[in-house]
Parts: structure tokens; C-alpha cells; sequence
């Protein structure tokens, strides 16, 4: 516990597990008396796990979660969350939708700690731009969610096996996971990152959207020019709901788009509400009028003023002087002022709607769809395959990530293809020259640690370099026991000046330097 207060503690104390898991699996294998005591429990593994997650080693837990499944470990509901945190960080959906047919069935006592599965998962829906996918999420919320068991599921209270990658593969590694188990022991929980950026959030026992998750959801549908289906969603969630016209969503999203200037939007939105017979407050009508006149767009206010007047909403002769002034406003040039939103979550709500259009999150969206499939090829061992996606990403100029890389490096990695290892080096590099960042300790460290493995040296010292400007922390005695593992004797009798070849001579300096930076420290 006290190791992981500091990100240095961190990074070791995750080398220290992982290692750990190995020496369990090496003395299994030899039927050892001393494999038991060597098998680290999942209390160990969740303050590890969460220790990665509030640093941003992503793909440190995500090796973690891996060896998790290696040794046997079984998860509980705090490993399930972690689990759902890094997978996020790592744009891996796939990966997180393989959970839901479990959380969809944890009964009522227990399910209310899930509610941040629901949430990460829309995050990656709206991050891979599946508007669908987002719409289906939404409806499962406020139509199914509240439909959990009162009592205990017994399948759930068993080990549940959730594969990684393909679960069509032979050898796919599959953890074990028993999603109606809250230990009293546990030792953390896992904050979320505030009300403010959650998109979906737990109110009186029920599951909402919030102000920016609904804001996502508008701006996707809006994109896709798909108001209708935007609609049919708002007003099903409205008269499921029940509420009150000074608590109606639908309402909330008219006023936004109208703050907002989506004047379009928020009126087709106000038309499918009429045809699916949903109250619509005379309010919502006039706010709208007042902004087409003050925008002076007088077709639009007049067939307004006509759906107002078809629909008897004015009864007061002081609003009838109010749509009158209105057209004559329109025509004179003369714009009305519009009144500011009447509750906080209007409020909210135009912020973020604002906030999100003036993102464009294509590439980015692309980008997540091209790491997913270099993910599942990687892990499928179809490294071809994997590499012709990569060579995409280049051809259409979409930058890798860090999370592109590595999965490239793990996969080659597991061949021992440590060559190929190095041209990925001389991309990156090419990256970071032009300024792109992908400064990530656990990218640096996969790198490091496969080229000790390939007796890359040179590479090895410029990593090292690259870690100590960045003011990362490196652990020397991970790499000093790989070192000895595969290099023990490597030039310990010869000199530079006994090499036969420049290279030779370069090669014996760089091993030499290594050994050096290793005694020094």
C-alpha cells in the first residue's frame, strides 16, 4: 500500500506483481509446494491496478489484467470497475461490451456500483461515432436497467469466465471474474473523474443523462442529420418519465438548441413532439418565435405564429400582442431580445451543447475504429494483417497512438521479432520529430525492455536518454535482471579496441555504457 503512494513506488511495485505472476506460473508448472504462497491475491492486484489508473498507465494495468488472468486470479466487483477504467483509457469497447450481458443481470443491492460501466461504455460509443450503438445504450437505461433481480443471481455469485481479444481464439486468456462479490476487506474505490465530466450518473436509484452526456447525444444525432430518430428517443424517455412541463427533457433540449442558435433542429424537434402527442408548453413556442424574429427569418416565424394559433395555445391577449409584435418586429428589421434559460440545466445544457459542436472528433473517431482492429489482429496473431491497418493509418495520414504502437510491439513481441521492433522505433521517432506527442512512459519502457531482449543497445541508451529528460522513472533493476538473463557474459572480456569492425567497436561501447549506467545506479 505505502508503495503505490508515489508514482515511482508505482511503476515498481507493478514490475514487482508482474514478476510475481511469473515466478507462480513457472513454479506451477513444476507442481512446487511454493506456488501457493507465491500467488498474489486480488486485493493486491486492484491497489496496483488503481495506483496505474490515477497515474495514466494505462497500459502497465491493462499487462496487469493480462497476468491477472494467467494466474488464476479471480476478480471482484472493484477489479470489474478497474477493469472498466483502463479499458476505456485504451479505447478498447470490444473489450468492455463483453461485460454487459453480466452487469445487466447483478442484482439490485449491487448494481448501483456499476452505474460507471454504463458510462465508460457510452464514452467509447460516442468515441468510435456509433450513434446507434449510443441510442440502444441510452434506451437500456431508462427502459431496462431498473429491471435488475431483488435477489442474488446465483450464476453471478460463481466464477464467470470473460474472455480477452477473441473468444474464438484456442488460446485466448480469460479471466475469472465473480460479479456479485463486494469484499468487505477492499481497500479502494474508484473515483470518477466529477459529476462534471460524467455522461451518465446515479440519481435516486435510477440512471440519467447528464447536461453533457445529453449534449453528446444531440450534437451526434445532429451530425448524422438524424433529428427524427433524436426525437423518438427524447419523447419515449418523456412519457416514460412522466414529468411535469418545468421538468420535461424535451423541453430542456428545445431551449438548448435555441440558446444555441440550432433554431432548425429545436423546431423539428418541437413538430415530432406535437405528432407523438406530447405536452409542449406555450413557453417553449414563444422562445422559439422570439428567436426567429430576432434572427429575422420571417417564413420560419409565420408558419410558427400559425402552429402556434392551430394548436389554441394563446389565450392571453397580452401574448397575442407578443406574437403580433413579433411578425411586425420581423418585417420592420427590428430584432426581440431573447430571455435567459429558466433552470440550471438549461443552462447546462446550452454550455455543454456549445462546448460540443465546436469539437470535430472525426480523425479521432477513426482512429479508435483502425486500434481496434490492429487490437484483434494483434492478439488473433494475424500480424499481417494488423500491419496493413497500420500502413492505412499512415497512407490517409491518421497519426498512431501510443496505444497503436503498442500493440504492435506486444505482438511482435511474443515472436521475438524484435527487429521489426526497431522500424516501429524509427516511426515513432519520425511522429515525434514533426511534433507529435507520444511521450508515454509505458511505451518507452515496452521499447526498452525489447530491445534488451533483441540486444538493441544502442536503442537502449537513447530510450534511457529520452526517460531521463522526460524525468521518468526507470527501473534499473527490472532491466539489469533482464540484462543478466539474456546477456550475462556479452563482451564482459573485451575491449573496444579489440573489435574487429567499426560496428563491433560501437556495439562493445554501447553494452559497455549500459553496464556502467546499471553499476552507477
Amino acid at each position: 500500500m505505502h508503495m503505490v503512494k508515489t508514482d515511482a513506488g508505482t511503476h515498481l511495485a507493478s514490475n514487482i506483481l508482474l514478476e510475481f505472476c511469473d515466478h507462480y506460473r513457472h513454479l506451477s508448472a513444476k507442481r512446487s509446494e511454493c506456488a501457493v504462497s507465491m500467488k498474489p491475491s486480488t486485493i493486491v492486484f486492484n491497489i496496483v491496478l488503481e495506483a496505474c489508473i490515477k497515474l495514466g498507465s494505462s497500459l502497465k494495468a491493462e499487462q496487469i489484467i493480462e497476468a491477472m488472468a494467467r494466474v488464476g486470479v479471480v476478480a471482484d466487483l472493484h477489479s470489474v470497475l478497474l477493469f472498466i477504467y483502463v479499458y476505456e483509457l485504451n479505447g478498447q469497447r470490444d473489450e468492455l461490451k463483453k461485460f454487459k450481458e453480466y452487469i445487466d443481470r447483478v442484482s439490485v443491492p449491487l448494481s448501483q456500483h456499476y452505474y460507471p460501466f454504463y458510462d465508460r461504455l457510452l464514452r467509447l460509443h460516442f468515441k468510435f461515432d456509433d450513434i446507434d450503438s449510443a441510442a440502444k445504450l441510452v434506451d437500456d437505461i431508462y427502459f431496462h436497467w431498473g429491471s435488475h433481480p431483488l435477489k442474488q443471481n446465483t450464476d453471478l455469485t460463481r466464477p464467470c469466465l470473460v474472455p480477452i481479444g477473441s473468444p474464438y481464439l484456442l488460446e485466448a486468456l480469460k479471466n475469472q471474474v465473480v460479479f456479485e462479490l463486494l469484499r468487505k476487506d477492499s481497500l479502494f474505490h474508484v473515483n470518477g473523474d466529477g459529476d462534471d465530466d460524467e455522461l451518465i450518473v446515479l440519481k435516486d436509484g435510477n440512471l440519467i443523462l447528464t447536461s453533457k452526456g445529453l449534449a453528446q447525444l444531440i450534437v451526434k444525432f445532429k451530425k448524422s442529420e438524424r433529428i427524427g430518430d433524436l426525437s423518438k428517443l427524447l419523447t419515449a424517455i418523456e412519457q416514460k418519465s412522466g414529468n411535469t412541463q418545468d421538468d420535461s427533457i424535451c423541453c430542456d433540449v428545445i431551449h438548448a438548441c435555441v440558446y444555441s442558435g440550432f433554431l432548425e433542429t429545436a423546431h423539428d424537434i418541437l413538430d415530432d413532439m406535437e405528432i407523438a402527442n406530447v405536452s409542449i408548453p406555450e413557453k417553449t413556442y414563444m422562445l422559439l418565435l422570439n428567436a426567429y424574429c430576432r434572427e429575422k427569418m420571417p417564413k420560419e416565424a409565420e408558419a410558427l405564429a400559425k402552429q402556434i394559433k392551430r394548436a389554441a395555445l394563446v389565450v392571453d391577449p397580452s401574448d397575442e400582442t407578443i406574437v403580433s409584435d413579433c411578425l411586425r418586429g420581423v418585417i420592420n428589421g427590428s430584432g426581440v431580445n431573447l430571455t435567459a434559460p429558466t433552470s440550471n440545466r438549461q443552462s447546462e445544457l446550452t454550455v455543454h451543447l456549445i462546448r460540443e459542436t465546436r469539437k470535430d472528433d472525426t480523425a479521432l473517431s477513426r482512429v479508435y475504429v483502425l486500434n481496434s482492429s490492429i487490437y484483434f489482429f494483434c492478439k488473433a496473431k494475424m500480424l499481417e494483417d494488423a500491419r496493413k491497418i497500420y500502413k492505412k493509418m499512415q497512407a490517409i495520414n491518421i497519426q498512431p497512438t501510443v496505444q497503436t504502437f503498442a500493440y504492435l510491439i506486444q505482438a511482435y513481441s511474443s515472436l521475438e521479432d524484435y527487429r521489426e521492433i526497431t522500424f516501429l522505433w524509427g516511426d515513432i521517432k519520425r511522429y515525434m520529430v514533426r511534433g507529435r506527442s507520444l511521450v508515454h512512459r509505458d511505451l518507452y519502457e515496452l521499447l526498452l525492455i525489447n530491445f534488451l531482449r533483441g540486444g538493441y543497445f544502442e536503442r537502449v541508451l537513447e530510450i534511457l536518454g529520452l526517460m531521463k529528460d522526460h524525468g521518468m522513472y526507470a527501473d534499473r533493476w527490472l532491466y539489469r535482471d533482464e540484462f543478466l538473463r539474456r546477456h550475462k557474459n556479452l563482451y564482459r572480456k573485451l575491449k573496444a579496441t579489440d573489435a574487429r569492425t567499426e560496428a563491433q567497436r560501437s556495439r562493445i561501447e554501447h553494452v559497455k555504457a549500459f553496464r556502467m549506467w546499471v553499476r552507477n545506479n
